[in-house]
């Protein structure tokens, strides 16, 4: 898969093997925990005390993805959810063609505003787009799914 043209590496640099050995021993760390009840042990630099902060569930989740990512060597991008995204972009993240984006757009299935004569599309609206395409396509194989087994 081609990186997003906003992808940077691993801190500018592809995750060295003591970063992916790291990664890796935090993510099965984090990963024996109970959903919310995963908590960082860390000490504040200003008082030099030791604090506790919890993770909820959505938190873990989130930095078991970016851990096996980066145990694994990849790149890992965040796109922040206001940021606005070239069409390029916007299709790298949606792992689709440019053209095929831009066809979306013109159909009016993606929100999008012209800056100039340039398509920009918000972060959020892409993801939006993205989650409803996931949806449809999770209930078109759930429909396969049930109607395979009730052939046999």
């Amino acid at each position: 898969m081609t990186l997003p043209a906003n992808a940077l590496p691993f801190g500018n640099r592809p995750p060295s093997a003591d970063d992916r050995q790291i990664a890796n021993q935090l993510r099965r760390i984090l990963a024996s925990q109970k959903p919310g009840e995963a908590k960082l042990h860390l000490t504040d630099p200003k008082t030099r005390k030791p604090v506790e902060i919890s993770l909820t569930p959505a938190m873990s989740d989130l930095f078991l993805k970016l851990l096996r990512h980066i145990g694994s060597g990849d790149a890992v991008t965040l796109v922040p959810i206001q940021q606005m995204l070239t069409t390029q972009q916007a299709a790298d993240l949606l792992n689709m063609s440019r053209p095929y984006l831009i066809r979306l757009i013109e159909k009016g299935d993606v929100a999008h505003s012209m800056v100039g004569r340039h398509r920009r599309l918000k972060a959020e609206d892409v993801f939006a787009y993205k989650a409803e395409r996931d949806k449809i396509r999770s209930k078109a194989m759930d429909d396969l799914i049930a109607d395979g087994a009730g052939r046999y």
